[in-house]
């Protein structure tokens, strides 16, 4: 998700891209949801311009709708890449591997995500907190299928005795809240630990401490 400064003019040959879009529009589409995704943390959906979103983009209004029409459809792209990049992982969950391997590179991966992309876990919560009014279909759709099936993997380890019973769903739900709580409430973890910014070695002890709290409990 790295910031491209360029001018929006080709300055390379456009051969295209393995989605079907030349290697310039790919960057540029990259540079508007950059842009978007930092103005929908700050203002909410509706707070939110186009022309705000295209001044940090450093590019024209008319440049940034030949790539996305409406506001809501580039709302709708920041969210969908933001869940593209959290499921990543969690799609790639082995039924036949170690589960506490398996989990703890999720949540590794995850807490990752909230150090390096804050913005988009807070777009996330907005648009939850709103009711989901442009991923209702989404969440119960793919995502809930997803969710299903990787339920099923859990099923598979709590069969295979290398689990304890618990319900699949309501532990992917705690893996969630408690990786993207570092991200959508920031300032009050930053002031609870007196601390100005957390760094990659507080996110390495915050993931040893939820790996902890979750395989092994709270009781001695």
């Amino acid at each position: 998700m790295e910031r491209v400064k360029e001018p929006c003019a080709p300055a390379e040959p456009e051969a295209p891209a393995e989605s079907g879009k030349t290697r310039i529009q790919a960057r540029n589409e990259a540079r508007i949801l950059d842009a978007a995704q930092e103005v929908f943390a700050e203002r909410g959906f509706r707070g939110a311009t186009v022309d705000a979103i295209a001044a940090k983009a450093g590019m024209s209004k008319p440049n940034l709708h030949y790539y996305f029409k409406r506001k809501s459809d580039l709302y709708v792209a920041v969210l969908r890449r933001t869940l593209d990049i959290w499921l990543e992982p969690f799609a790639e969950l082995d039924p036949e591997g170690d589960p506490e391997i398996e989990l703890r590179r999720y949540i590794a991966r995850k807490l990752d995500m909230s150090r390096l992309y804050p913005d988009a876990s807070r777009v996330f919560a907005n648009e939850m907190l709103q009711g989901a009014p442009q991923l209702r279909g989404y969440l119960a759709g793919e995502l809930r299928e997803l969710v299903d099936r990787k339920a099923e993997v859990i099923r598979h380890w709590i069969a295979r005795g290398v689990l304890s019973e618990i319900d699949p769903h309501h532990l992917v739900f705690l893996i969630w809240a408690a990786t993207q709580h570092y991200a959508d409430f920031d300032p009050q973890v930053r002031a609870v630990l007196g601390k100005r910014k957390l760094g990659e070695q507080d996110f390495a002890d915050i993931e040893e401490s939820l790996c902890r709290i979750i395989f092994r409990g709270l009781l001695p």
